[in-house]
């Protein structure tokens, strides 16, 4: 279900914006830096990416050394599914950062802890802890078999449940019954440390609700993802197409009537793609919680981009699932669509979404796509 299992490496072109922290680490290893120059025409430090491993991008995200990832490329037809995989990997990365800190805040403020903490004012263990991961395998000398005890004791009641409820699809458990478990294998080793640690005190059932209804809601809010995914690639092929009917009008002027069935002849498509700039999608994911995704036409109208995506939050939609509308109505451009589809679904899990269009230039439109998790 995740990107990172369905393949080894993704071939697509990638530009990493590092955050100081990471900045520090890749300098202090030896690895050099480029300068990198984005769609927007900043210049910002970083590494650029052709063939790589997601879990690798996913591991920088969750270590806070990722500000920015841009894809830049004349196409993304022939990379659809690399793009939506990446999307996947970036949104969940986002969601297990942002599962993380929500639930050790929760955590370290259960009665149990609390209480410990007033016994141990020179061990206090609050939202401003920090413990090396040498120490917490010195504190926890028999760490891997405490914590699968206390996965499958935490899971059991949860998959039970998921099992049990009706109104979820098929599909819709099947993806639960894996997230609920990522979201464990993800989790941080200090909340481990406590939840190990307060196995056994007589306050843990608050321990145990708090995390399971953390990793419910964060088990819900997974299925963001695929929408989000979906959406990024049908916009990115919105923006592709109104280049290359732009660019197809000036090379043949005025010779084809129809550029629409002109580009759908592959020949002539990859003719014209040939002679395009490449368009851009950029990921923002450094600050807590928060993603916002851009992307780039070099060849858009801006009034008609803005005025399109504002009449469709407010079109909406009355099909029941987004995978459902994106196999009924494949041939037509459906990325203005999705953003109704996203905005409900994001409503529904408590995640806040907002879409707006900027022109930077007369030539570069950029639709920008906000959520806050």
């Amino acid at each position: 279900m995740c990107a990172q299992e369905k393949k080894f490496l993704l071939n697509i072109p990638l530009k990493v914006i590092l955050t100081d922290e990471g900045t520090s680490h890749f300098m202090s290893n030896n690895k050099k830096l480029m300068r990198i120059k984005l769609a927007d025409n900043r210049e910002k430090f970083g590494i650029s990416l052709n063939n790589f491993s997601p879990i690798s991008v996913q591991t920088m995200i969750l270590l806070d050394y990722v500000k920015n990832i841009e894809i830049c490329m004349p196409e993304f037809v022939s990379k659809r599914q690399e793009v939506m995989d990446l999307s996947k990997v970036v949104v969940y990365s986002l969601m297990y950062k942002q599962f993380n800190h929500e639930l050790f805040s929760r955590l370290v403020n259960c009665e149990c802890v609390r209480k410990y903490n007033r016994s141990n004012p020179t061990q206090i263990l609050d939202e401003q802890t920090q413990i090396s991961e040498k120490e917490l395998q010195r504190l926890m000398p028999n760490r891997a078999s405490v914590i699968k005890k206390a996965k499958k004791l935490i899971l059991d009641p949860v998959w039970k449940e998921i099992m049990a409820n009706k109104n979820y699809s098929p599909e819709e458990r099947n993806l639960y019954l894996l997230m609920t478990e990522k979201f464990l294998d993800r989790m941080s080793s200090i909340s481990w440390f406590i939840v190990t640690r307060f196995a056994k005190d007589e306050g843990f059932p608050q321990i145990e609700r708090e995390l399971r209804t953390k990793l419910m809601e964060y088990m819900e809010k997974s299925q963001l993802a695929e929408y989000i995914s979906l959406m990024v690639m049908e916009l990115a092929l919105s923006n592709e197409n109104a280049n290359l009917r732009k660019k197809a009008a000036s090379m043949l002027n005025g010779v084809v009537e129809n550029y629409d069935e002109l580009l759908r002849d592959p020949k002539e498509r990859i003719r014209i793609i040939n002679q395009l700039v490449g368009g851009n999608s950029t990921a923002s994911v450094g600050n807590r919680g928060k993603l916002e995704i851009t992307l780039y036409n070099k060849a858009g109208e801006f009034e008609e981009v803005k005025a399109s995506v504002e009449s469709a939050i407010v079109a909406g939609s009355k099909r029941k699932t987004l995978v459902d509308f994106y196999s009924d109505d494949a041939d037509q451009n459906l990325g203005l669509s999705y953003l109704s589809y996203v905005d409900e679904a994001c409503k529904k899990v408590g995640v806040r979404f907002e879409s707006m269009v900027n022109q930077f230039s007369n030539d570069l439109t950029a639709t920008k796509l906000n959520f806050d998790f």
